[in-house]
């Protein structure tokens, strides 16, 4: 039965490529699917591309790029990215160029046509907030990007054209592996309906969600209590690699040779991961089942994955869009024993007491104690303030939240003068002079059918 290998390249932007370059080497792989956009990333890009309209894509593509094309030219790798972000056709000049100064070539395919933000510029209703039913009205003069998630189409056709990189922007993070799959096991896509068709979409479906967060599929970021610690050599960790048959069945496994762990226990935590109904896990081209998926444990860090069940996608796509939202200004410092918790409180209090007086406009200003309650916020049980004054040291983080940028520039001159005439501290102040913009997320549904007639795949070398 023909079958395919296909590897995890980056979970987000900046993440760690070498693990890549040993699936590569020393796993099989005919494709690396690499996943550079985690839900925020578009923001990160934005304040990038308002820097200089030439960037807006993860410009840490080129340097993987140079690292693995020597790999992969000589073992055929295929790979698909979607660090286009904002601006993918950037991305594939700025790769083609790093590639020409070294005298290489290479068939780089650019898909576009998920950047929304004219429809929802334009548009009188519609497009509420996926979760808060407010009205686009209310953003609308301050979106600043607006991207579809795309599905595997677009991917498919770059490759059966005879791409050796394909970059796109923003796409549904399992396309990035669906599209391979697809291509090399000739299953069909669009317009899928027959249950069998359906079912295999919904194993690839599975296949991406298990890969698209490198390491973390790999017994990195592992959770289960006493467990963990048994996880090896995370410092040389190899990402997660899917073997898949023509017939939807899979085996997640990594490159022999290289740390974490493959097991019943880390593929199952990434299974759930980030998931809101199980039985319901939407996508551009399937909507997945998993109620039925069995994870039969094989050892040797090999799980065979089957069971998935697939319906027919629905008419909309997913939307991410980016609002200006103001801005913020944050100082950290700490405070030692003795009653290091009511020293905190005091500088907290005297610090609210000069906004009121200053009559400084603000949102909100938010505080929070990292190492008591920065990870988990309101759920983190807080001991006594009798305990909380033995520590030995307690920091707090104040963030300003203004829509005046004055404001938030003004914030650190607040503090310095606490160091001699405020409550005793220690360690300094941590922030005085970082104002930065903040984006807002909106995110909502668009129909479909306006979205893919524009949908474009270029084939560049």
């Amino acid at each position: 039965m023909k079958s395919v290998r296909i590897g995890a390249g980056l979970g987000f932007y900046g993440d760690n490529w070498e693990p890549v370059a040993a699936s590569i080497e020393r796993g099989g792989v005919q494709f690396i699917a690499s996943d550079h956009l985690a839900e925020l990333t578009l923001a990160i890009l934005q304040k990038d591309r308002q820097r200089d309209p030439a960037l807006g894509y993860a410009r840490d593509v080129v340097p993987m790029l140079l690292k693995l094309w020597p790999l992969m030219r000589e073992r055929g790798v295929r790979f698909v990215c979607n660090a286009g972000g904002l601006n993918p056709r950037g991305a594939a000049q700025a790769v083609l160029a790093a590639f020409k100064a070294k005298g290489w070539q290479a068939k780089v395919a650019v898909v576009t046509g998920d950047d929304v933000l004219p429809q929802l510029q334009k548009a009188d209703t519609g497009f509420d907030h996926l979760f808060t039913q407010a009205s686009v009205a209310g953003v609308r003069e301050r979106l600043v990007f607006a991207n579809a998630y795309l599905g595997a189409r677009p991917i498919v056709q770059a490759l059966d054209a005879g791409a050796d990189i394909v970059i796109t922007g923003r796409v549904a993070d399992a396309a990035l592996f669906l599209g391979p799959l697809v291509h090399s096991l000739g299953w069909k896509l669009g317009g899928a309906t027959d249950e069998q068709d359906l079912n295999r979409l919904a194993q690839g479906l599975t296949v991406g969600h298990l890969l698209e967060c490198s390491g973390q599929g790999s017994g990195g970021n592992f959770g289960s209590q006493g467990a963990w610690q048994a996880i090896p050599d995370l410092a040389h960790i190899g990402y997660p690699i899917a073997e898949v048959h023509e017939d939807g069945t899979a085996f997640i496994t990594k490159a022999p040779g290289t740390g974490g762990r493959v097991n019943f226990d880390t593929v199952r935590q990434q299974l759930l991961y980030e998931v809101h109904n199980p039985h319901a896990y939407f996508s551009p081209d399937v909507v997945l089942d998993m109620g039925g998926i069995q994870l039969l444990d094989e050892g040797d860090d090999r799980v065979r994955l089957t069971g998935a069940r697939g319906t027919v996608p629905t008419d909309t796509l997913k939307v991410v869009a980016g609002f200006r939202d103001g801005y913020k200004a944050e100082v950290t410092w700490g405070f030692s024993w003795p009653d290091a918790w009511d020293k905190a409180q005091a500088a907290q209090a005297t610090i609210r007491t000069l906004l009121t007086d200053k009559r400084i406009p603000h949102d909100e200003l938010y505080v929070e104690y990292p190492g008591l309650n920065s990870a988990h916020g309101a759920l983190a049980p807080m001991p006594k303030a009798d305990a909380l004054n033995q520590s030995n040291e307690i920091w707090t983080r104040l963030v300003l939240r203004t829509q005046d940028k004055a404001a938030a520039d003004g914030f650190g001159r607040l503090f310095p003068w606490i160091g001699l005439s405020g409550p005793a501290y220690t360690c300094g102040f941590t922030g005085l002079h970082n104002t930065s913009e903040l984006l807002g997320i909106w995110p909502t549904l668009i129909p479909r059918a306006g979205v893919e007639q524009g949908v474009g795949m270029e084939l560049l070398s």
